[in-house]
């Protein structure tokens, strides 16, 4: 990892991210801009995601750790829109917006989103439908997730 222009806390949570992969995650550097990552989410064991692989892009501004990161679906990736969490490409997520603090890392991020897989949160969502949707019919609801991991984001 050879990028003397980076910050030395940058540096320090690649090379643990690379060394100690949270499970379920994989995030790696761009070899052109080591403040891009490309991640991969594996859907948890029984969730609605379970065998989805869902891909993103992190990007560190230049005002990281003081801003937090940007992270976005990657639009190659067909056209997933999960549940409560995922829609059109952007994710909400409360720590990317006004919750952020210096001290959460990038680690600390992706497992978040982890875990809004495991337990999508219908208060905070995207779409109103979609959350009124889960608030209504829930089991419905879990069972369009499941379709739609199976139809846009399967590893297979």
């Amino acid at each position: 990892m050879a990028n003397s222009n980076l910050p030395r806390r940058i540096i320090k949570e690649t090379q643990r991210l690379l060394s100690e992969p949270a499970p379920g995650i994989s995030a790696s550097p761009s070899e052109d801009n080591m403040r891009y990552f490309n991640v991969m989410i594996f859907g948890p064991t029984q969730s609605p995601y379970e065998g989805g692989v869902f891909k993103l892009e992190l990007f560190l501004p230049e005002e990281y750790p003081i801003a937090a990161p940007k992270l976005v679906r990657d639009p190659s990736f067909g056209n997933f829109r999960g549940r409560a969490f995922l829609q059109l490409g952007r994710i909400c997520l409360d720590i990317l917006k006004d919750k952020w603090s210096p001290a959460l890392q990038i680690r600390t991020v992706l497992l978040s989103i982890q875990a809004l897989l495991s337990a999508p949160n219908p208060d905070d969502p995207l779409s109103e439908n979609i959350a009124k949707h889960w608030k209504t019919n829930e089991a419905e609801a879990v069972e369009t997730a499941k379709e739609w991991t199976r139809l846009y984001a399967s590893s297979a």
